[in-house]
């Protein structure tokens, strides 16, 4: 059995030119590692993980150029994240895990999962970026460079553009602080680069059970984007849709969120044991 802490630590990992900051928690496994969306921190899944069974373990680390890792240089392409999270996963030692990523973080994920590491039992894609650009037009992209420009325009994002209805006032302080925290170069990195890279033609090599939870009213990344876009690339993906939410769901309904997570987990460990 392994030791459980019931309160996240915060620690530093060795990665290429610098060290990622992060939250773990020791616990029962498979451990999960969570990668936040482009803006936000490892404090974005804080609300879903304070929903786990607190003898969950997990890993929830700051992408480089985010959070209290805005020290770490480029590049922020999707295989320098995949990288950085495999560095974690090794660092950690975790013999069984699965990968959850949002949105950006997602896109990181497909492309972590794609190489097939060992280890890897699952992965969970929350509102994810679909393998390869959809929709993407220049003027899209430079009003993406400009979201996290000002307060206003950040308030503009999160009520026009991130969530259904906005967020409570806690929430909004935090995605005000974690999206102006970030330099030039990592804040527009996405627009300009990550969102272009095209995965599509190595996430069929994804062979582990893929669970997307897409929020019904996501103006980013729409339930019938991700059907089209991303579910025939994968093979072992399911979608499941989440109420009352857009694209900032681990925010704006943890509670669904980790309950979809609780019961992928769960059938995971079901299905090892069927199989022991």
């Amino acid at each position: 059995m392994p030791e459980i802490t019931r309160s996240p630590i915060g620690r530093y990992f060795d990665v290429e030119d610098g060290r990622l900051y992060a939250h773990v928690r020791q616990g029962c496994g498979p451990a999960l590692v969570f990668l936040h969306y482009w803006g936000g921190s490892h404090r974005t899944w804080r609300p879903v993980v304070e929903r786990l069974d607190p003898a969950q373990a997990f890993v929830s680390h700051d992408h480089r150029g985010w959070g209290e890792s805005t020290t770490v240089p480029g590049p922020y392409g999707m295989e320098r994240l995949a990288d950085d999270a495999q560095h974690v996963i090794d660092e950690l030692g975790y013999g069984e895990y699965v990968v959850v990523g949002h949105s950006m973080g997602g896109k990181a994920a497909q492309v972590l999962a794609s190489r097939r590491p060992a280890g890897l039992k699952g992965l969970v894609l929350v509102a994810p970026a679909p393998p390869a650009p959809v929709g993407v037009t220049p003027e899209l992209q430079e009003v993406m460079c400009h979201a996290y420009d000002t307060p206003d325009t950040i308030n503009r994002s999160i009520d026009l553009v991130l969530t259904n209805g906005g967020l409570g006032e806690e929430a909004r302080r935090q995605v005000h602080d974690d999206s102006s925290r970030a330099g030039d170069t990592a804040r527009l990195s996405w627009p300009r680069q990550g969102l272009l890279e095209d995965f599509a033609e190595v996430v069929g090599a994804i062979d582990v059970p893929v669970l997307v939870l897409a929020g019904r009213h996501d103006k980013v990344d729409p339930p019938q984007v991700l059907r089209e876009h991303l579910l025939p690339k994968i093979p072992t993906a399911d979608l499941r849709e989440l109420d009352g939410t857009g694209h900032l769901s681990p925010l704006e309904v943890p509670d669904q969120v980790a309950s979809h997570i609780t019961a992928f987990v769960t059938e995971l460990r079901i299905a090892q044991g069927a199989t022991t």
